[in-house]
């Protein structure tokens, strides 16, 4: 059996950065980082953007070239997944191999939601979660034409972008009756709408996945729920992730959607951390209930509270929220959490190209998405830190800077 004085369980943002937290914070412990993936450590945004247009190579994508994990004295162990853990006696257990640690942080984020109806073994349909994935769709593009995407989320809607960019009939279907309604004001998804039509992308909304049906073993149209169909020669599923979480809850640990974690990123379990997609937390930018942020700074500012916190230095998570979206020319930036918000305003023209959505939970402000405005994004966030009340006429006034409100 192996042994690590640190085992962290997932090669993404929040694995890759733990380690190198830990060096940093000048831990001389054994660190090991066992992934299921056999790739070294690489980036997850550029999969549905530039890698799926195949702007970037691979290599252009890896966290770290293969001599730092060396320099660092940070072992990989790929293609192992972890399946079971034993709490007690602090071991990981994959298929094939056991795993001794002192601490444990679990940084496996999440497997993409399968569709749960008929035809959903059909060859053609995809997901994009890993390099993989992408691989396995960029070989069968060049053979295809027409591209069903299933679900209105980010990921969704910057798959569409790349494809329609290149040539493809594009079809995006969604559930609910407008896409990133999970996540942003009706103002941002219209305007998505709008970008999306102009280039050719087509959208169903209120719209139900009946069944896949396919021919001779491969995808060929989507069923609806009103008994249309959409021809497709490949589908791409992005419904969101299920948390991958089920070895830890098997040990007992306080989980919901994800698995708990205090201000420090600890689980119940003794000495097992948790970070990233997975982690369940009392974010102190969001509402007053546990939540999960899918998004590359949670998953890095994670990491480094929970090396602090292995290494004696422990300090409350509380890092200011972003998440970014490019999808054509357009650059959404969001800072905040708009999780829980009940009310919103629009500064500047809706119906241009360039303006920002602001959200408030109890009249405070908390979150910007800002279209094309970095200016906006920049200076907003003061104000969402501040979770301050501020005379909203002057924030609907994009001719007076966000900066000159900040108190």
């Amino acid at each position: 059996m192996t042994h690590f004085d640190v085992l962290i369980v997932g090669s993404g943002h929040g694995g890759v950065q733990t380690a190198a937290a830990l060096r940093h914070l000048d831990f001389h412990g054994s660190i090991g980082i066992v992934t299921a993936e056999s790739d070294l450590p690489y980036e997850r945004p550029p999969l549905s953007k530039d890698y799926l247009a195949g702007e970037k190579p691979f290599e252009s994508i890896l966290f770290h070239q293969p001599h730092f994990w060396a320099e660092k004295k940070i072992e990989l162990v790929r293609g192992h997944d972890i399946i079971a853990i034993n709490a007690r006696d602090r071991i990981a257990v994959s298929a094939s191999q056991e795993f001794g640690y002192g601490k444990l942080v679990w940084a496996a984020g999440g497997q993409p939601r399968r569709l749960s109806c008929g035809g959903s073994h059909l060859e053609g349909l995809h997901t994009i979660r890993t390099r993989a994935d992408v691989d396995r769709l960029r070989g069968e593009l060049q053979a295809a034409n027409r591209v069903v995407v299933i679900g209105g989320g980010y990921i969704g809607l910057e798959a569409a972008a790349v494809l329609v960019s290149a040539g493809k009939q594009v079809t995006v279907i969604e559930a609910l009756d407008r896409p990133l309604s999970r996540v942003a004001a009706e103002p941002i998804s219209d305007f998505f709408v709008r970008e999306h039509a102009a280039h050719g992308v087509d959208f169903l909304m209120n719209a139900t996945v009946t069944c896949i049906e396919g021919s001779s073993g491969r995808v060929a149209r989507v069923l609806l729920g009103d008994g249309s169909t959409v021809d497709a020669d490949i589908v791409i599923v992005g419904i969101g992730i299920q948390p991958s979480v089920e070895p830890l809850i098997e040990a007992g640990a306080e989980s919901s959607n994800g698995v708990l974690v205090d201000e420090c990123c600890r689980t119940s379990l003794p000495d097992v951390f948790a970070v990233g997609d997975c982690a369940l937390h009392h974010n102190p930018f969001g509402p007053n209930y546990p939540v999960r942020v899918e998004s590359v700074q949670n998953a890095t500012d994670q990491a480094m509270t929970a090396a602090k916190s292995i290494t004696g230095q422990a300090e409350p998570y509380h890092a200011t929220p972003w998440f970014w979206s490019h999808q054509y020319d357009v650059k959404l930036q969001t800072v905040g959490l708009n999780a829980g918000y009940d009310d919103f305003l629009v500064r500047g023209d809706a119906s241009s190209d360039r303006f920002s959505v602001l959200y408030f939970r109890n009249e405070r402000l908390v979150a910007l998405d800002c279209v094309n405005l970095v200016k906006d994004y920049v200076q907003g966030r003061k104000l969402v830190e501040q979770k301050a009340r501020f005379d909203r006429v002057a924030l609907q006034d994009d001719s007076v800077p966000l900066k000159s409100l900040v108190a």
